[in-house]
């Protein structure tokens, strides 16, 4: 009986953060929760075929022992019914927190002791709009400031979005992670924040600033960093890890 209850609790935790709540994608891109929901569905099918095969072998053998002779032994039904061994619900555990308490999507612990990610490089760059504020994602904020030989971003406000990762010298630092796959191969951007006292980590924000000026702009020497002029705090977002590059 225990292998079917391990493939229910599985398939029950899944279709719980993914089908019930967008809670998975703490964990994966949204790009997955279809599959994800397709694989719970798939547990909780075999799950309960394994749990209605052993209520009916139950029965049948409950059956047999009645019906036969006093004195007799019933048949064998053929299968091997060696108990499996109880240590295995340890393997229940996962699927239990899952139900009972989703862990968090990675934060400032995971940023702090990663390597930043190398911005991949553009051979051109969109025209930004003539004036107002620009909202720019962490990817092409660093991308435009190391790499923009029009140093399109010189005296330029940019609104960029985030959580609070602790940094040195009395500066902190805007992250996103970035995912291919899931959260287990993330990679940190950093951008590093001026002018303002740092919330507490992993608060989520969005800070209005203009580049800080340190290096070179357009070239690599160019600082990843803002001086900031208003910081609004706001609700993490759905899909903690999408902070996808521009489109060329």
């Amino acid at each position: 009986m225990l292998p079917p209850m391990l493939l229910l609790l599985t398939g029950a935790a899944i279709l719980r953060v993914s089908l019930f709540s967008d809670i998975c994608l703490r964990y994966v891109k949204e790009g997955l929760q279809p599959f994800l929901i397709a694989s719970g569905f798939v547990l909780v099918c075999f799950g309960l075929a394994g749990v209605l095969r052993h209520g009916l072998r139950f029965i049948m053998r409950r059956e047999s022992t009645s019906s036969a002779p006093a004195g007799t032994a019933a048949a064998p039904d053929g299968h091997d019914h060696a108990d499996v061994p109880g240590i295995a619900w340890l393997l229940a555990a996962p699927a239990l927190v899952l139900l009972m308490f989703a862990p968090p999507a990675l934060g400032s612990y995971t940023a702090a002791r990663d390597s930043p990610k190398v911005v991949e490089v553009y051979d051109h760059f969109k025209r930004l709009p003539a004036r107002g504020p620009v909202p720019l994602s962490l990817t092409e904020f660093t991308a435009r400031v190391q790499q923009d030989r029009a140093k399109s971003l010189s005296g330029r406000t940019v609104v960029l979005s985030g959580f609070v990762t602790p940094g040195k010298n009395g500066t902190w630092d805007l992250t996103r992670l970035l995912v291919a796959c899931c959260a287990a191969d993330s990679q940190s951007l950093t951008v590093t924040m001026h002018g303002v006292p740092a919330p507490p980590p992993d608060t989520w924000v969005k800070v209005t600033g203009t580049w800080h000026p340190s290096g070179a702009l357009g070239t690599a020497s160019a600082a990843l960093a803002l001086d900031v002029r208003s910081l609004e705090r706001i609700p993490q977002p759905l899909s903690p890890y999408q902070d996808r590059p521009p489109t060329a």
